[in-house]
């Protein structure tokens, strides 16, 4: 049995972690304790403690509890849960002379089609079956909407490395107990570089605490910390570039950007760097040189544009330099969103339906026919004009005196505007 199994809490006292959800007083522990428990969805990275918080759940009620994992669970396994069947796949926790209704555990909902949810909806809507499910992923995203309007959501967090120093510890004293001849001298050092490496994941910590038992030098009864480190290299790392670490990492590299903070855009792009997202990087550095530099700094556009294609014909590692210098350049660059904010605007009124048709002087030379009365188009060539400009109407009829791009405050731009008041007297 693994150690994450041996020494799994079977108390909400023993949980680590989760005090938004589980201190006294908060919401989930209360009802918990209230006994009355609802359906409910549960929501976060793996080895947090959704299925454990399941357990403890199951053990106080009087349901019979099943539990399914939906990368296996097939339509026909749901509907033998419902008729109280034996089920090869669902696996019989615990079961009582007093059992009284079902208590459904089901982990990675989120692979579950939609039929396959569906088929829950009318025993969770009569109360038959209590739904507890559980999903690394987005739920507004990826599951059912009936279903999940029948559940209350509640959000797992990832594990601080001073919540799970205890469990480390706990990890070690349970491997002494169980083979005294593994008993290792921990230092302070070990466990910390333990619970830093894991990402807040506690069952990544407790898998480093048995690799770390089993490479030690039982000779010496030690652990070094460089095995530990050897170890849990990769381990901080969350990442699924299908999945919210993906989006919520670019976010945070965008956003660094947008907010001129360099230190955090690199780390960020560094996070990116490791999970080796090469395309998602140059997506989001060439989307920010335009959307938040823009005019303040037209050649960042082209600078970026240059770094990106030198990251790609590169590849990793060299690709962090190029990488490392676009991050800089746009952190560093005077900002402006007057192009994102411009665009968007004529965007609007497009999808809205405004405008019309083009203005004569506009269209391309045709003839409309003798009997129109409309002969010539009308149309004033600028460069026939002092400063290359001449006034005459180009857009539409309905939006004639619409505005969409402001000049932005910086010095580029500023310039922009002084060139346009001298062009147009």
């Amino acid at each position: 049995m693994p150690l994450a199994a041996k020494i799994r809490p079977t108390s909400l006292d023993e949980m680590a972690g989760q005090s938004h959800l589980l201190a006294p007083g908060k919401p989930l522990r209360r009802i918990i304790e209230g006994g009355q428990i609802p359906c409910m969805l549960f929501y976060g990275p793996s080895g947090v403690g959704k299925t454990t918080v399941a357990n403890i759940i199951a053990s106080r009620t009087n349901l019979r509890l099943y539990k399914l994992n939906g990368t296996s669970a097939s339509t026909a396994d749901i509907k033998s849960i419902i008729a109280n069947a034996d089920c090869a796949v669902a696996s019989l926790l615990e079961e009582t002379e007093r059992a009284k209704g079902v208590l459904l555990y089901l982990d990675e909902i989120q692979y579950l089609n939609k039929k396959q949810q569906q088929s829950l909806l009318e025993y969770v809507e009569n109360g038959e079956i209590t739904l507890i499910a559980s999903t690394t992923e987005n739920p507004y995203f990826y599951v059912y909407g009936a279903i999940l309007s029948r559940c209350t959501v509640f959000e797992f967090k990832s594990l601080n490395p001073d919540e799970i120093i205890p469990v480390v510890k706990r990890g070690f004293e349970r491997v002494a107990s169980d083979e005294p001849e593994h008993r290792m001298d921990v230092t302070d050092e070990v466990i910390e570089a333990i619970a830093q490496g894991c990402g807040g994941d506690v069952r990544k910590a407790l898998n480093a605490v048995e690799l770390c038992v089993l490479t030690a030098s039982h000779d010496t009864g030690t652990i070094a910390v460089e095995t530990v480190r050897e170890l849990v290299q990769k381990s901080a790392m969350r990442y699924d570039r299908a999945g919210d670490q993906h989006y919520d990492t670019l976010s945070a590299l965008h956003k660094s950007i947008r907010g001129s903070d360099e230190n955090a855009a690199l780390h960020y792009l560094a996070r990116l760097i490791v999970a080796e997202d090469l395309p998602g990087i140059c997506r989001r550095l060439l989307a920010a040189a335009s959307e938040d530099i823009g005019l303040a700094y037209p050649g960042a556009v082209g600078i970026v544009k240059s770094c990106v294609d030198s990251a790609l014909q590169l590849g990793l590692p060299e690709a962090r330099l190029p990488l490392a210098q676009a991050v800089i350049l746009l952190c560093t660059a005077p900002k402006s969103n007057t192009v994102l904010s411009a665009i968007d605007a004529a965007l609007s009124d497009v999808r809205a339906g405004k405008g019309g048709d083009f203005p004569r002087q506009l269209q391309n030379v045709h003839c409309d026919g003798a009997e129109s009365g409309v002969t010539g188009q009308g149309y004033l060539y600028p460069h026939n004009y002092p400063g290359h400009y001449v006034k005459q109407q180009y857009l539409p009829d309905g939006l004639k005196d619409r505005v969409y791009y402001g000049f932005g405050d910086n010095k580029n731009e500023q310039a922009a505007l002084e060139y346009r008041k001298a062009t147009r007297g």
